[in-house]
């Protein structure tokens, strides 16, 4: 697995295996076409952040900071690994807990947040309900199964199987 795009393209990522699903990178380039314009200068929100590859690709076009929410300590593992190797500790945090507990005491806003919940499990609905009550970011781009259905109001993109459903506006 490596950066797709931007300074760091073609890095290498560390990779847990196991139950943990990196973002495929050709689905990580239609994240970033989708939110590019945002991202210079952007505060940026990894919830289930895995390897942290959606924020790591983030920073590499442009992001100043990126907080990244994540519980698996095998995952945790390659996140502090990938983060050390970019040399980007002083513009990342990284919070230990699962992303749904995170967002209940949410105070800071972002300009993007990336949710890639478990691919067949219903907790990206969970999160962008509670985006939709209170927007924690301009914009919320969620992964997901084809198979997954979320709430009304974001547009979809499809990448293969796979489903990227942003919320929110681009515009001011």
């Amino acid at each position: 697995m490596r950066i797709v795009g931007g300074a760091w393209a073609g890095r290498d990522l560390t990779s847990p295996g196991g139950r943990v699903r990196p973002t495929a990178e050709p689905v990580r380039e239609a994240c970033m076409r989708l939110v590019e314009d945002l991202l210079p200068g952007a505060r940026v929100l990894d919830l289930y952040a895995g390897t942290g590859a959606l924020g790591l690709e983030a920073m590499s076009r442009g992001a100043k900071r990126v907080d990244f929410v994540e519980g698996n300590p095998e995952a945790l593992h390659s996140l502090k690994a990938n983060i050390a190797a970019l040399r980007v500790r002083n513009r990342t945090r990284i919070f230990k807990r699962p992303a749904l507990e995170f967002l209940e005491g949410i105070e800071t806003p972002y300009e993007v947040a990336f949710a890639d919940p478990p691919y067949q499990s219903k907790q990206g609905a969970r999160v962008v309900e509670r985006w939709l009550a209170s927007p924690f970011s301009r914009v919320l781009l969620v992964e997901h199964s084809s198979a997954i259905e979320l709430p009304r109001g974001g547009r979809s993109h499809r990448v293969g199987e796979t489903t990227l459903t942003m919320f929110g506006d681009r515009s001011d």
